[in-house]
This record gives C-alpha cells, structure tokens and sequence, in this order.
C-alpha cells in the first residue's frame, strides 16, 4: 500500500516537473488502443504506472498526446512517451499516431474506426517494437462499446519467452460511464493478445475528478504465465 501511495505521489510530481516533455501512450481503454482520438489542439498530459504485484519493479510513462487535424468527422493524434523501466532510462523515447473517424460518419450507424500506431522507439531492436494496429468500435444502448481490433509490430522485439517471433494478435475490449451509480465512474475491460509481453488481460475502473481529470485504477494478468500481473495507476489530465 505505502507503494502505491508513493507512486500516485510521484506521478503528481513528475506532471510538474515533466510539464515541458512531450509524451503518451496513444489514446487507450486500460491496456489497448481505442478509437477514441483527442480533439484538435487539445493537449492531453498522462502518467501511467505500472506496479508489480509480486514485489517486482515499476514501469512508468509521462508525457502528451495532442490533435493535430483540425477536421470534425477525419481525426489524427500524435504523441511521444518517456518511459522508464526500474529506474533504467535505456532509450526511453517511443512515439505514436492515430488516425480515425466517430461512429455514425462513415454511414448512419457505422462503427467508429482508427488506424494507428505506437512504441515506435529509437533503438533498433531494442525499443522499436513499432506496434500497427487497426480498430472498430460500437456502441450499444446499456450494454456500452464494444471493440475490436487486431495489431502487428516488430517480430524482433516482439517474442515469447523462447525468443520465437510473436508479433501479431486480436485486439478486444468492453468499455461503459456507469451512470447508474454517477456519470463520473467509467469501466472497461481489455485483451491483447500474444504471448510477448504486450498480451495481456486488463481491467479497471475511473473516475472524474472534474471534466478534464480523471484517474484510472485497475490490474494487468499477462497472457505468459511467468509474467507476473501488475496493478496500474493512470492520471489523465486535458488542457
């Protein structure tokens, strides 16, 4: 517990002191890309942890993602995450864009759709895991949205824990505002699959502090079973 609470005191700090880095993950549910992009010119500042449950370390991201199109029904972010892993700062750049379109666009009901890509990094092999991916997404009266997906990246950085290429999987996710209980409290379930260290099973839950801040709890099980699952606290904050 003193962890978690030193960690959520980090990520506090560090959106201080990082205030003038670029960085994120690309617009996601817990775990996995959504089609969600952000507006045009709106920056979008994050810091995700995540903190293993076995004793094992920390993995944190820090930094911006922003609309870069100022089109309403044709949207694109772009972003760049520092990620740190145990305090290791081994090329720790990655990049990543998104391109998409709303529900009902396309056609009266269409799905929303995006195209994307991120963990593009700066050292070959290594930290270019370089992930594409391709999105759709519905949403349901009660039920919420539903997405699918699937993703290939660098079959070099992208393996098992053989070292044999595992570079491509499905991806999937439920995500709904419970407003039942308050319209600021939102769920989501995610899946990615693989087995090479991206694979996983992610849920969670968040809640809106105020109409741009928003905090995000919820917990990773890995689809490789030496992968121990990890606990992750996300803040998110639009300007």
């Amino acid at each position: 517990m003193k962890k978690i609470f030193r960690v959520l005191a980090v990520s506090i700090l560090a959106l201080v002191v990082f205030s003038g880095i670029a960085y994120a993950t690309p617009s996601t549910q817990i775990w996995i890309p959504s089609t969600d992009i952000q507006p045009y010119k709106t920056p979008h500042y994050g810091f995700d942890s995540y903190i293993g449950t076995s004793g094992s370390g920390i993995v944190t991201n820090i930094g911006l993602t922003v609309g870069v199109l100022p089109l309403e029904k044709i949207q694109l972010e772009a972003g760049i995450d520092y990620r740190d892993v145990d305090g290791a700062h081994g090329s720790p750049l990655l990049f990543n864009a998104k391109l998409g379109v709303p529900e009902g666009v396309l056609f009266e009901g269409a799905p929303a759709v995006a195209v994307g890509g991120y963990d593009f990094g700066t050292e070959k092999d290594v930290s270019d895991s370089n992930i594409f991916y391709g999105l759709v997404a519905k949403t349901f009266d009660k039920i919420g949205r539903l997405s699918a997906g699937y993703y290939a990246g660098n079959d070099k950085v992208l393996v098992d824990i053989n070292g044999e290429k595992d570079n491509t999987g499905i991806l999937l996710s439920w995500d709904r505002t419970i407003s039942e209980v308050s319209d600021k409290l939102w769920a989501a379930i995610d899946y990615q699959g693989g087995k090479n260290g991206y694979g996983a099973l992610s849920f969670g839950v968040a809640w809106k502090f105020a109409p741009n801040v928003g905090v995000i709890v919820g917990y990773d099980i890995y689809n490789e079973s030496s992968y121990k699952p990890t606990a992750t606290l996300q803040l998110d904050i639009d300007f």
